[in-house]
């Protein structure tokens, strides 16, 4: 026999199955709440095993380097390409078109990319061909409506009780909520917080980034600089500005790196990865060259390679250079760290390049 569970409710006009969701969410948040302790959240691994069936396996948005759901991390020196990849990867994921050589596995959407870096001209200029007679552009790419370009607003007036930084993140969580974006492109990190390279300004900065990630299911690529380094050793994650706690609270991380063996060369290296195995490392970076085939400029796969082979090789000429700018910096009144932030090398070898020559 077959219970009819509408008998004893339909006159009150609720349902048996209303009553029973009522009880079975109370129960979910009863259980919730049991698990919540302080600042943890604590179930048996086969809970978290259970909770995690109902999530979707992470897709790539750029190849192995950054999956969805992701904090990324991609830095580089300056004028290397950071924004001309950053945009091509937007582009990517707003046309639902893979770049060549890297995967991408999810469907066309739309993206938020926060310029802080180019004016509105200069980013014409870089997605359309120049008249030099006319001196205008022309035949201006075609960007899909899902990619969505946002800059900040000289003239907005901000509010007596907050800072500019408060105001920033206030306004890129408007952002978020106003469009339903799930993938952002920051261009770059030091607009948000002004002094990323110390650990304790960077690390209100990740904690932000990585609650609104966790709120809104978002996938994030930041944009951020590495201070002056030796070319002629490989990237790690110490390049990093702030490294530490950057790279700590980021799901993965990749840098973008100089060949010196071809000016007009670059090469992508996995630093962080959380998703995959580091398949691009220091013996398999992705060799890409900057071109600008018509009016879109962009990073164009070559081929695989080892970092070494793009490393800058040091002659005993360059060697005689260096003793010689570390002696000037001393004798202008420098410290060995300051020389050292200077010349990109360590405190250390300053120390032993005047210990040397006799100078310290």
């Amino acid at each position: 026999m077959e219970l009819d569970t509408n008998f004893e409710f339909d006159k009150y006009g609720i349902g048996a199955k209303d009553i029973i969701n009522e009880v079975e969410q109370l129960l979910k948040q009863v259980n919730e709440d049991k698990e919540s302790k302080g600042l943890f959240t604590v179930k048996t691994a086969s809970r978290w095993i259970e909770q995690a069936k109902n999530r979707p396996i992470p897709q790539m948005l750029f190849g192995e380097f950054w999956f969805e759901e992701e904090l990324c991390i991609l830095f580089a020196d300056t004028n290397l390409g950071k924004s001309i990849l950053a945009v091509q990867i937007g582009n990517s994921i707003s046309k639902g078109e893979q770049i060549s050589g890297f995967k991408l596995e999810t469907p066309k959407q739309l993206i938020l990319y926060f310029d802080f870096e180019l004016t509105e001209k200069q980013f014409e200029g870089r997605y359309s061909i120049k008249n030099d007679i006319e001196k205008r552009y022309e035949q201006h790419y075609n960007f899909d409506n899902n990619f969505v370009r946002v800059e900040i607003n000289p003239d907005a007036n901000i509010p007596e009780t907050q800072t500019f930084e408060d105001y920033l993140n206030y306004s890129l969580e408007q952002s978020i909520t106003d469009t339903g974006a799930k993938i952002l492109i920051i261009d770059n990190l030091t607009y948000l917080k002004n002094e990323t390279e110390r650990a304790k300004d960077a690390l209100p900065l990740m904690k932000h980034l990585k609650a609104l990630k966790n709120k809104y299911g978002l996938s994030i690529l930041a944009l951020a600089h590495t201070p002056k380094r030796d070319l002629s050793k490989p990237i790690t994650r110490n390049d990093l500005q702030g490294s530490k706690m950057l790279i700590n609270f980021c799901d993965s991380c990749f840098s973008i790196g100089e060949s010196h063996s071809d000016k007009n060369l670059r090469y992508l290296k996995q630093i962080k990865q959380r998703n995959t195995e580091q398949i691009y490392d220091a013996e398999n970076v992705c060799v890409c060259q900057i071109d600008k085939p018509l009016n879109f400029l962009l990073f164009e796969f070559v081929n695989f390679g080892k970092e070494w082979e793009h490393l800058k090789q040091h002659t005993e000429k360059d060697k005689e250079n260096l003793n010689e700018k570390v002696g000037e910096l001393k004798r202008q009144g420098r410290s060995l760290r300051e020389v050292a932030a200077e010349l990109g090398i360590s405190h250390m070898k300053v120390s032993r390049i005047l210990k040397d020559c006799n100078t310290l």
